[in-house]
């Protein structure tokens, strides 16, 4: 979501019941939004007009599947009629891969390969073709997690390369990098949290050149950044461990931190409004402060002050709800979040009431969820989707995409794991590891 008023509107943020509209993502040409899914989260926007209301494992409602090259757990991105994904292969992760789909039926249009500069043992403890990539009207933007950012043409000639540890040394992270890409209209914002002198890239998507650079968080984090519009204009804000920062998109400067929370290294930042976003922290992955999740789930608010600083912290705090390794949701007025364990945690936007907790089928979820006016589709990590009605809160359906047992991927690199959902053209593509689902 980048905040240039000249520039025309892709999506219109729905649902929302307090404060300002959260300004929508803005592209340098236009886009028809049922177009185009733009990357991680589609920018922080989950509403989409419809979505399919039963599929199973046996076929029905899946109008193809198609075979990955290697294993990935990045978001796929959409535009027109052609899927774009990005995956890896080798035993120490020494090609990534990225391939162009026909929306329609699945066809492999192109593949594009790097060698990664980088090689680290593949297996489900180190992310593997983990960052999102996105993309506009120009062109196709990806980041891997060995240190290599491209430009692409739609047809999947190289525009321009960079690697990461030429000009910024080795990449070493705990269980590797996730963050995925951020965009606006002219820049791409490059998040690696590294476990020394970790740091914040901007680079102009024209030349991949690097604009600015600024220091990282400085603590373990596999969420994403955000843009974020705060009084009107666009803040990036990235999520780790113990601690949230914002940064000036003009120059990289750091205008605040907050570090009143625990555990929220998962989750990525979810625009409410302006200077509004939910944050979700989880129960696990191997946090001492495990015990604090509750009290770091609730809707952060960034207010600016007099003196040109930014006083940050919780609107309200849940009660009793974690998140699991998906972001909470917003619809309806109310706030959505998933445990571990898959409970359901409805919860009043205003105020952070908490107004229901029913366990569905789906269970934990690691792919963010999506919203249509009348449900919220729960996409769980062994591949069953819970649909519940946003009035009732009750779940009206469940629909399984593939049998137990069913992924060729081996099961040192991490199975059959549902990581992505999106949605375009009136069809709904789940990523799992190895495999890609179109369900109409």
């Amino acid at each position: 979501m980048a905040l240039r008023p000249s520039a025309p509107c892709l999506h219109t943020v729905r649902f929302l019941a307090i404060g300002s509209i959260a300004s929508c993502l803005l592209l340098p040409a236009r886009m028809n939004a049922e177009e185009i899914w733009s990357g991680f989260q589609n920018g922080g926007q989950l509403q989409v007009e419809q979505l399919p209301e039963s599929w199973d494992a046996s076929g029905k409602g899946i109008a193809w599947k198609a075979a990955l090259e290697g294993y990935g757990q990045s978001t796929p991105v959409v535009a027109e009629n052609e899927v774009y994904l990005t995956s890896v292969s080798g035993p120490n992760k020494e090609t990534y891969h990225v391939t162009a789909y026909s929306l329609v039926d699945g066809s492999k249009r192109w593949q594009k390969d790097f060698s990664n500069p980088s090689p680290e043992e593949s297996n489900s403890y180190v992310s593997r073709a983990a960052p999102s990539p996105v993309i506009d009207a120009t062109g196709l933007f990806v980041s891997f997690e060995g240190g290599i950012v491209a430009s692409l043409s739609r047809s999947g000639e190289l525009v321009w390369q960079r690697n990461l540890v030429d000009a910024d040394g080795p990449i070493k992270a705990r269980h590797g990098l996730a963050a995925s890409l951020e965009q606006d209209a002219n820049n791409l914002y490059v998040w690696v949290e590294r476990e020394q002198e970790p740091y914040v890239l901007a680079i102009e998507k024209k030349t991949g050149k690097t604009l600015w650079k600024a220091s990282g968080v400085g603590s373990t984090s596999w969420s994403s950044p955000r843009l974020i519009s705060v009084a009107g204009k666009p803040q990036l804000v990235c999520s780790a461990s113990g601690r949230i920062a914002g940064y000036d998109t003009t120059d990289g400067k750091k205008l605040w931190e907050f570090t009143g929370l625990a555990n929220n290294s998962t989750c990525t930042p979810i625009p409410v409004a302006d200077g509004k976003f939910l944050i979700g922290a989880s129960d696990g992955r191997g946090e001492q402060t495990a015990g604090n999740a509750a009290a770091s789930n609730g809707l952060i608010e960034i207010k600016p002050t007099d003196d040109g600083r930014f006083e940050v912290d919780f609107a309200w705090k849940a009660d009793k709800a974690t998140s699991s390794f998906g972001s909470p949701a917003v619809a309806n007025g109310k706030v959505w979040i998933v445990n571990r364990s898959g409970v359901l945690y409805q919860l009043d936007l205003a105020t952070g009431k908490q107004l229901s907790a029913e366990r569905i089928a789906a269970g934990s979820i690691w792919a963010t969820p999506l919203v249509t006016p009348a449900n919220l589709y729960l996409f769980g990590q062994k591949g069953t989707t819970s649909i519940v009605n946003l009035d009732s809160a009750k779940e009206i359906a469940s629909c399984t995409t593939w049998e137990d047992g069913a992924s060729s991927a081996p099961a040192a690199s991490g199975g059959a794991v549902l990581y992505a959902a999106v949605s375009a053209q009136g069809t709904l593509l789940i990523r799992r590891g190895d495999m890609l689902f179109a369900i109409r």
